[in-house]
């Protein structure tokens, strides 16, 4: 039978009121009553009742987080990184799929789950500003990726367009000036592989090295088949790049394995540079150079963010916060010593 709270009082000596206490960590316990009463918990076995403490305070407690592919390997890297981060505030969180599709995302963000949860964390691919702006549902929303909106919900992503510069620098760093971009998209400006471009182009800008359009490769997704079929389609052309910069990690790959299978060797003939730090990339044959977003604090920032809102205090919404990355440097670029 499961101890309650009566139980542990009982064994201690306490009053209910005092073990209550403790398990909310309230400081004004003294340590030596707090030391007998988590002496009687660990002896009991005692659990606290999250749902009960949650709805006491008019919550679920339960926050949903909403992305477009739980196939890919960095949302579901994410995902860890956000349960992760929740369960320090004995929040669970609840995952949805909304395969970048504006239509799911739309219906996500006006709260059609929002009777059973407490906050969202939404990272979108189609959803446009003017969604956002008619959002009627007042559950607290944060945003995650790279999309820039205008909107009064805080916005939380890494500096990508500082972030494709720092991968460009180390190729040309490296000697590299034919430097090709896997991973245009040609159906909005304000998404990620915009600003990823954006970078490519203001770093071989300054440099003084050519940035011709014949470099830049687009993409229909960004899986290992379209980065496969982008470095295909820039060979076929007669463009012979000595470095490819990848929108991410997994067109990176689809890249190497079309690269080996032209008799062209990573990175001695052409160097590669993914983004995302995936695991994948970490035991290929030839191990991947890559921007890693620190998707920790990614998911600590959106999840204070919401606890931010769910305070009860009246906290301005829309701010950009933006979290850390660094360029990981592996054989891709540097080549077996």
């Amino acid at each position: 039978m499961r101890a309650s709270l009566k139980d542990v009082a009982e064994r201690a000596g306490v009053s209910i009121k005092t073990v209550s206490n403790v398990v909310n960590n309230y400081p004004h316990v003294t340590p030596a009553m707090r030391a007998r009463v988590q002496a009687a918990i660990d002896e009991l076995g005692y659990r606290p009742n999250l749902t009960a403490r949650h709805l006491r305070k008019g919550r679920t407690g339960i926050i949903a987080l909403a992305v477009p592919e739980l196939g890919n390997p960095y949302f579901a890297e994410l995902a860890g990184a956000v349960i992760d981060a929740a369960t320090e505030h004995e929040f669970t969180v609840l995952l949805d799929h909304t395969r970048g599709e504006r239509e799911q995302e739309v219906l996500v963000s006006q709260g059609y789950r929002s009777r059973v949860i407490d906050g969202l964390i939404l990272s979108p691919l189609e959803l446009e500003a003017e969604d956002l702006r008619g959002r009627a549902d007042d559950v607290p929303l944060v945003l995650l990726g790279e999309r820039e909106y205008d909107a009064p919900y805080d916005h939380i992503a890494i500096d990508n367009v500082a972030a494709a510069r720092r991968a460009v620098r180390h190729l040309l760093d490296r000697g590299r000036t034919r430097i090709a971009y896997l991973g245009a998209r040609t159906d909005s400006a304000n998404r990620p592989a915009h600003l990823r471009l954006d970078g490519w182009r203001a770093e071989l800008s300054e440099a003084g090295v050519p940035a011709p359009d014949s470099l830049v490769v687009p993409v229909g997704g960004w899986d290992r088949d379209d980065g496969a079929r982008a470095m295909a389609q820039l060979l076929d052309s007669g463009v012979r790049p000595d470095a490819v910069f990848a929108f991410n990690d997994l067109i990176a790959i689809g890249a190497m394995r079309v690269l080996h299978e032209r008799g062209l060797r990573v990175p001695w003939d052409v160097a590669v540079v993914g983004f995302d730090d995936l695991a994948e990339g970490r035991f290929g044959a030839v191990t991947l150079t890559t921007v890693s977003p620190d998707k920790q604090a990614i998911a600590r920032m959106a999840v204070a963010s919401l606890l931010r809102s769910l305070s009860g205090r009246e906290v301005p919404g829309g701010r950009e916060l933006t979290a850390d990355f660094r360029l990981v440097e592996r054989e891709s670029t540097l080549g077996r010593r």
